[in-house]
């Protein structure tokens, strides 16, 4: 194994274990996707909590089957944002629907306890460049961001649910140009 893979895989089990130990708080929380670049990420998509469903083998992912997913694929896929540059996260990272529950709005406790838990998250994503907030409940976490990662972009946006997308197409043209501004300034981190 080179050296490079080597201290992936350490960076990897790091941001693993970050994980986990909310879990063993008592939390449920999503697994990150291992198709996307995880702590060799260049791009954080912030979102705003796991929505409602299943609690399976539930992953932060483009690929779940809902529509916030697939806006978010076809968002980044127009922005030609290479997959292995990103990681997807939430502001508030566990489940805080009972299961069966329908979707409902964050209290303000949850959002606050949800940007405690950021700064950790953030010191194992060495290579972030561009942080993209999306949502009203994301947008919180720039203080942090500006504080924990001061040389990557913080971009905002609104949240590709399609209870948002769908009412108006300013909004779709929003998410468009912010995801157009991380692509340039990921190119332009590159050079």
């Amino acid at each position: 194994m080179r050296d490079a893979d080597r201290l992936e895989s350490v960076a990897q089990k790091r941001l693993e274990a970050w994980r986990r130990s909310l879990v063993d708080s008592g939390r449920r929380i999503p697994l990150l996707d291992p198709a996307d670049g995880g702590a060799g990420a260049r791009l954080l998509i912030l979102l705003e909590t796991p929505g409602p469903g299943d609690d399976g083998d539930r992953m932060v992912s483009r690929d779940n089957p809902t529509g916030t997913a697939r806006n978010l694929t076809r968002f980044l896929h127009e922005a030609a944002i290479a997959r292995r540059d990103t990681i997807l996260w939430n502001t508030v990272p566990w489940i805080v629907h009972e299961p069966g529950a329908r979707n409902r709005p964050l209290r303000r406790g949850e959002i606050r306890e949800g940007l405690t838990a950021l700064p950790d998250f953030l010191a194992l994503l060495p290579h972030l460049r561009v942080a993209v907030l999306a949502g009203r409940v994301a947008r919180e976490a720039a203080p942090v961001l500006a504080d924990c990662c001061p040389h990557a972009a913080v971009l905002t946006m609104p949240h590709p649910s399609p209870t948002i997308v769908c009412t108006s197409p300013e909004i779709a043209r929003m998410i468009r140009n912010t995801l157009a501004q991380a692509a340039a300034l990921l190119g332009a981190a590159r050079s």
